[in-house]
């Protein structure tokens, strides 16, 4: 079953690499008690998520958090120090984004948005969706419905707010 707005959120656990040492941080503490723009992306330095998604995420982070949203998260299937690393690599972490790695993939399949293109070899991967939660339930969700990136992009989620 795929996650809907009104729906809490699965409890999960997200790896985070500080530069230091990798440590989790629970959906609890990410979700709980804020305002939470999350975008999940497929795959870091991928064509399109590097080249679209994730930029439209940071040139609209400012007005994001104009409009009360507290945090805002990149999430991918994907290890902590890839997440750093693309996170520092494209001036994301430098925006105040968190980038979290669900690295087993679990908390994307709970919400029912995983998705394999061995052809392109992503094996379990993150659909590419944008949501805003608040206090653990969603409020908004955009699923993108193919490989485009559209309704999923920092503006578009911003329109909505």
């Amino acid at each position: 079953m795929t996650i809907s707005v009104g729906d809490k959120l699965p409890k999960a656990g997200f790896l985070v690499f500080d530069g230091s040492n990798p440590y989790e941080v629970t959906s609890d503490e990410v979700f709980g008690g804020k305002k939470v723009a999350v975008f999940a992306m497929p795959g870091a330095f991928t064509r399109g998520c590097s080249g679209v998604h994730l930029p439209s995420v940071i040139a609209s982070a400012d007005q994001l958090r104009e409009k009360g949203v507290d945090d805002i998260a990149v999430l991918s299937v994907n290890d902590p120090f890839v997440m750093r690393a693309w996170g520092e690599a494209t001036g994301a972490i430098a925006a105040g984004i968190r980038m979290l790695a669900d690295a087993d993939g679990a908390f994307t399949m709970a919400l029912g948005l995983g998705f394999s293109a061995p052809a392109i070899g992503l094996l379990d991967r993150a659909r590419r969706f944008s949501m805003l939660v608040d206090d653990g339930q969603v409020t908004l969700l955009n699923i993108e419905p193919d490989a485009s990136i559209a309704c999923s992009t920092g503006e578009a989620l911003l329109e909505q707010i």
